[in-house]
């Protein structure tokens, strides 16, 4: 408004000079009255040239002016739209411009803030005196940075709450390089953070849950890959992150379980249907086997499944429980049943194999059939006596003995069997072995079982070695090269009743187990088909060192 009333009073004062100064220059200059008309023709032409530049540069003028106006009251309109803090201020940092959000944001709906600093604008409103006047401190920094900056910065609410935005400054110079404005824009971004901060903390927890879990949690892919295992799943299975992350799942299922678990898959991916306590038997890196009780639902994303993911519990020794008890079982009913019929059976058969005995010294006619069934009335006599093996045990007597006479004493019960079926028997004497507590006569029968499969097994050779374990336990290892053992046969071994001799009665290895199990000590089986048979048993030195 300043501005035009000065454009008036010079247009006014211009216009008063030029009409006098032009008149008395004519009159001085007595010019003729003819060319003094021309003159004042020419000189209202050029006043009129001049007011009409005039009045066509005010034109000019105000139409910019309304332009301008325009633009600021689109910006007004625009910045005061806005959800955003929006502030301009001048080099000095005063402010110049600022949208309603920011006004109320600091409580200055009725202060006129133009002109004013950050400091000046902290006496109209105590709650937010700190921190406008932290504002001047970080657009100081804003200004040394040079360029357009970005930071977070916290705002106290009267409620007690915290509203944080995501503030950029972008400080402007002028051409010789000095403070020429700085626009300063914030964005509420507490909702945001908010967000964030409960993803992080959840994706903790999730991470939490996954890593740390005692159990074996993973996650499949559409393509049956496993995409992520956790740590424990790792240490479990022997394998590395390389060899099965992002590698099909079937390797390490047992052959036995592989289609079971397609099919189960199948279900779970096209039907969402979950399945829970799946028993399954995997293979480890050492090529061993465990057996795992198995939970998988499907991962559900946007309504769309994308996967399985799952845990698993290792429940082999529960299985191997389960077998020792029905082991368990069947020896206790065997065991009753072996103490009720040994002993009914064993007077009879002594009364028989009396009888045969004194036929067979009258009457020779019939000696090979007399000697079949004295053969046979011996078999029977035998599996009378491991029957009673099984029943339950008398308090076993242990004594101090050498482990190599019981083997020499075994030697000398065996060879003329093992020299009818062509064996020979290799027997390594230990002499540094120290005496044992055992029950000889059990040991005898264990070895004589052991021995007497080896031979039986189509072998050319037995070899019987003995040597210390340990400090406290005496290793025997008997090893043949017989026909072998299945490797399904091999995990039925000791059980009452079975037995892969056409006329086996079964309770031979049952009985060697449980003469193991008498002295606390272990026996193990490692055969194959074709290449022979490897027996270990470990004997604890002491009878006080037996678990």
């Amino acid at each position: 408004m300043v501005n035009k009333y000065k454009i008036l009073v010079y247009y006014v004062l211009f216009s008063s000079v030029w009409i006098l100064a032009t008149d008395n220059l004519l009159v001085l200059l007595n010019i003729p009255k003819g060319t003094l008309l021309i003159f004042h023709n020419i000189k209202g032409f050029l006043f009129v040239l001049l007011t009409s530049i005039f009045i066509f540069y005010l034109v000019l003028k105000r139409e910019a002016y309304k332009n301008e106006k325009r633009e600021k009251d689109k910006l007004s309109v625009l910045i005061n739209s806005m959800v955003d803090f929006v502030n301009f201020k001048d080099g000095e940092g005063r402010w110049t411009k600022a949208n309603d959000f920011a006004l109320e944001l600091f409580q200055l709906e009725d202060v006129d803030y133009v002109g004013k600093k950050d400091s000046e604008l902290a006496e109209y409103t105590e709650f937010y005196a700190e921190a406008l006047r932290y504002c001047e401190t970080s657009d100081e920094q804003a200004w040394l940075i040079g360029t357009k900056s970005r930071c977070i910065e916290e705002i106290p609410m009267p409620d007690g709450s915290v509203k944080t935005f995501d503030t950029i400054k972008i400080p402007l110079f002028h051409e010789d390089g000095s403070r020429k404005e700085l626009v300063v824009m914030g964005r509420d971004v507490t909702e945001k953070v908010l967000a964030e901060k409960k993803l992080a903390e959840s994706e903790q927890r999730y991470k939490s849950l996954f890593d740390f879990n005692p159990e074996l949690v993973y996650m499949i892919d559409l393509e049956g890959r496993l995409t992520e295992v956790n740590e424990h799943f790792y240490r479990f299975t022997g394998f590395t992150k390389e060899e099965i992350v992002n590698k099909t799942v079937l390797p390490i299922i047992s052959k036995r379980d592989r289609w079971k678990i397609y099919k189960s898959y199948k279900q779970l991916i096209h039907h969402n249907q979950s399945f829970t306590n799946e028993e399954i038997e995997i293979v480890m890196k050492d090529h061993t086997t465990k057996i795992l009780r198995c939970t998988s639902v499907p991962m559900i994303i946007n309504e769309r499944t994308v996967g399985i993911i799952g845990y698993a519990v290792d429940i082999s020794k529960e299985k191997e429980t389960e077998r020792l008890l029905r082991k368990t079982e069947k020896l206790s009913v065997v065991g009753e049943l072996a103490a009720s019929v040994a002993h009914e059976i064993r007077n009879p058969l002594t009364s028989l194999k009396g009888f045969v005995q004194m036929l067979q010294s009258s009457n020779k006619e019939n000696e090979f059939y007399y000697r079949i069934m004295l053969d046979e009335l011996e078999r029977m006599n035998i599996i009378s006596s491991e029957l009673l093996v099984l029943a339950k045990p008398q308090k076993i007597q242990f004594q101090k003995k050498d482990i190599n006479n019981l083997l020499r004493d075994v030697k000398s019960l065996l060879e003329s069997e093992a020299n009818l079926y062509g064996v020979t028997l290799h027997i390594q004497i230990n002499e540094n072995l120290p005496i044992i507590d055992c029950e000889p006569n059990q040991l005898k029968q264990l070895f004589i079982n052991i021995m007497k499969n080896s031979i039986e097994a189509s072998s050319k050779n037995v070899y019987v070695s003995l040597e210390m374990m340990d400090v406290q336990t005496v290793k025997v290892t008997f090893k043949d090269d017989g026909c072998g053992i299945d490797e399904d046969r091999l995990k039925h071994l000791g059980e009452p009743f079975y037995s892969m001799k056409e006329k086996g009665t079964g309770l031979g290895l049952t009985v060697s187990y449980r003469i193991v199990e008498f002295h606390k000590g272990k026996i193990s089986f490692i055969s194959s088909k074709n290449k022979g048979t490897e027996v270990e048993l470990l004997l604890p030195i002491h009878k006080s060192t037996m678990p």
